[in-house]
């Protein structure tokens, strides 16, 4: 058996809205007994080797180090330009806050997966999910920063409008076509992911369980309103934090 040792990538935890469709806090909302700002921080421990939360909230530095908006009110972008400021890896995960049932073992896969092809020119990961991008949850090169910078700086808030032209500048710089240096991996739950390793000691998370296969329609989830987080509430047994 080897044990595994979290990637050289920075994880951030988008906190920062206002959970307005929700009507409280949902960051501290509890799932299965534990706020749903804890399950991203535990999943992003897993597999990045710091991770911060990015929000102003005090309240939530008991679960990871804050990093405050550099430009407050300009939404998830706003987080990203402060995880990217902030952060001194290469690479860097993006994580909403609302998003619980994404396994762990599936986030440590597409991790390693994104950094092998950096050298193919990938400097954007995300998802499309059923048709509908996913930018939120992304990871980023640290070569994107100057161009969220100047997005922010435009008033431009769109975040995969943003990253899309940051993948093309970027392509266009490194003499590869866009589909490398923005990584865009369609996504409708029938794919399967690779394994590097057979196994990994002490680390139960490593391989998805049969409940969290059941419930791939759930892995890209936000909860953003009540019903949403009641449903949630009947497949907790497909939590892996």
């Amino acid at each position: 058996m080897v044990r595994r040792v979290p990637s050289n990538v920075g994880g951030y935890v988008l906190a920062g809205g206002k959970s307005s469709r929700m009507g409280r806090d949902k960051a501290l909302l509890e799932l299965a007994g534990k706020p749903l700002v804890l399950h991203a921080a535990v999943k992003l421990r897993r597999v990045c080797e710091d991770v911060h939360i990015l929000s102003k909230r005090p309240e939530l530095d008991a679960y990871a180090p804050l990093v405050l908006d550099l430009h407050e009110g300009c939404g998830p972008l706003g987080g990203m330009e402060a995880g990217l400021e902030h952060s001194l890896h290469t690479w860097n995960l993006f994580m909403p806050v609302d998003m619980p049932f994404l396994p762990s073992a599936f986030l440590d896969w597409w991790v390693k997966a994104v950094v092998a092809r950096e050298k193919v020119g990938a400097r954007v990961a995300l998802f499309t999910v059923d048709g509908l991008p996913q930018p939120t949850f992304c990871m980023l090169h640290k070569e994107v920063m100057p161009y969220v910078q100047h997005a922010m700086e435009r008033g431009e808030f769109k975040v995969f409008s943003v990253l899309e032209e940051a993948g093309r500048e970027l392509a266009e710089r490194q003499g590869v076509i866009l589909g490398r240096a923005f990584f865009n991996l369609p996504w409708d739950g029938s794919a399967e992911f690779g394994r590097e390793m057979d196994g990994v000691e002490g680390e139960p998370w490593w391989t998805p369980t049969g409940a969290q296969l059941a419930v791939k329609h759930l892995w890209f989830a936000n909860l953003n309103t009540p019903k949403e987080f009641a449903e949630a509430e009947q497949f907790v047994d497909a939590l892996d934090t």
